[in-house]
């Protein structure tokens, strides 16, 4: 039995799911495509509402910031009416559980919006944080930081099990309250909560796993800073040096001085110092081999929560892939059939690939033919645009760009020395090419549509040949460009190409 039995081949339904997310400094309305192993946002709205500044010093969340949450929730009400959701979870975080009227204002909340509104407390943050980290980084191992406006919740994530969680109020908006806006005092504040803090001890030559808008934005500015070829939060990984010095960097900023950093975010002007001198603290304590960041949180760990254990347990980018194939692809049982076809010849003595290698080819299979519908002169640049900046997860940045160069072989693009070919090693390089002349084959042997590749064997032989072997029935398909495809396939294998039919 095949790994894909019982794939579905008919489009994905949509069915929109709705998360509110009501912080500490933003409330956020996420509207997903369904609820899926790897859901795809297909409408995301932030308003700013600084509930919780000033809930440090005088307890109460502020009377504009209510009004101000308050309409927004009114008005994401008549969005997700019009877009047709079905279903809304909505969590409030360390602002409303901790300011004195904040139950009257879920009350009003809950009437504005429509729906009822869970309070989180910072351990159920913290779990849905990790489990979001889980859900887009499943192999995670380290601890997940989320950082809201108010609060941070720290948690340990262990081969794909959540063990301890603390919540401090360390979010920046708090912090720059506490403070008094001052660096020197906020730096005093962080380091006694550090030092108290036992799960940092758990942190030491492991990965930090960073979550949140002001973690979002330091990635953004050292991806600029450096010129990183591809534009893609979520996996970006840097190592403790690199990291210490863009959180010293930016935590002696002031907001007057980030205004004119264009890759930071207006609303994070007077934050992100804050947040930045938060990590820098956090490093020094714990001490993390590198640090990860993850554009998955509370709202996609919320959903992961709810969906049953066999979808939980799926393969993220494979379901990803799928996903694209069945929107995309002009069959998507033959890329399934292609998922098979390949098995012929990778995996066994001649051909040795790791799991993670298999996992890799799969995707490319179910990736092969998403170009089609491109004019031909744009299909290998669309491929690779399409798949090295999708919301893939579940896969990290070489392996990113492996399938989208792979893709982009397949469609005879031909920019092999830039930034992002470099990012993968030549042995990667050389494997991409690989499958992409596998592909070219299989594509002219069926004309990408499914039935015919079953039918066709593809085999090493004892004698140095890669033989390829045709049915009776099915001897006409043999021509001038399909012995071409077998003989240059072969030679990129250090054989002969022969073609057998019986």
């Amino acid at each position: 039995m095949s790994w894909h039995t019982g794939f579905r081949m008919e489009p994905p339904k949509y069915r929109p799911v709705a998360v509110v997310d009501i912080g500490s400094n933003s409330v956020r309305l996420v509207v997903y495509d369904g609820l899926r192993r790897s859901p795809s946002p297909i409408f995301n709205e932030k308003i700013l509402c600084g509930l919780g500044k000033g809930v440090a010093v005088s307890g109460k969340l502020s009377e504009q910031g209510m009004a101000r949450a308050l309409a927004a929730l009114r008005r994401f009400r008549a969005l997700v009416r019009q877009i047709g959701v079905k279903q809304t979870f909505a969590v409030a975080t360390a602002a409303a559980r901790e300011a004195k009227n904040g139950e009257d204002f879920i009350d009003a909340a809950e009437k504005a919006l429509g729906c009822g509104i869970d309070v989180l407390t910072g351990k159920e943050e913290a779990r849905y944080a990790a489990l979001g980290v889980l859900a887009g980084i499943p192999d995670a191992d380290g601890i997940a930081g989320d950082m809201g406006g108010g609060s941070l919740e720290l948690i340990d994530i262990k081969e794909g099990k959540l063990r301890e969680g603390i919540t401090l109020p360390l979010g920046p908006l708090r912090l720059l309250d506490m403070s008094q806006g001052s660096p020197e005092k906020a730096r005093e504040i962080v380091d006694d909560y550090f030092k108290k803090a036992g799960i940092l001890q758990q942190l030491k030559g492991r990965t930090f796993y960073a979550v949140g808008g002001t973690w979002r934005n330091l990635a953004r500015l050292h991806m600029a800073q450096s010129q990183y070829p591809l534009h893609v939060l979520h996996c970006y990984k840097l190592n403790r040096p690199q990291a210490a010095g863009l959180a010293d960097l930016v935590a002696g900023l002031s907001a007057s001085t980030l205004k004119d950093v264009r890759e930071v975010s207006r609303s994070r002007y007077d934050t992100l110092p804050f947040g930045s001198l938060v990590l820098q603290r956090l490093l020094e304590h714990g001490k993390p081999r590198d640090v990860e960041f993850s554009v998955y949180g509370v709202r996609e760990g919320l959903l992961y929560s709810k969906l049953p254990r066999r979808k939980r347990d799926s393969d993220a980018l494979l379901a990803s892939c799928w996903d694209f194939a069945r929107r995309y692809a002009r069959s998507p049982e033959h890329e399934l059939e292609l998922c098979d076809w390949t098995d012929q010849i990778f995996g066994g003595r001649e051909l040795k690939e790791t799991e993670d290698q298999k996992r890799m080819r799969y995707a490319a299979c179910l990736l092969a033919d998403i170009g089609w519908r491109a004019h031909p002169d744009y299909r290998a640049e669309r491929s690779l645009g399409m798949i090295s900046q999708a919301a893939f997860v579940g896969i990290d940045h070489p392996g990113r760009v492996f399938l989208a160069l792979t893709i982009f072989y397949r469609y005879d693009g031909d920019r092999t020395d830039d930034a992002l070919s470099r990012m993968i090693s030549e042995d990667d390089n050389a494997r991409a090419h690989l499958l992409a002349n596998v592909f070219k084959l299989a594509y002219i042997l069926s004309a990408a549509m499914p039935g015919m590749l079953p039918r066709i064997g593809l085999r090493f032989s004892e004698n140095k040949s890669l033989v390829l072997r045709l049915p009776k029935k099915l001897a006409d398909l043999n021509g001038e460009r399909v012995e071409k495809r077998l003989n240059w396939l072969a030679a990129e294998l250090g054989r002969t190409g022969k073609v057998v039919i019986d």
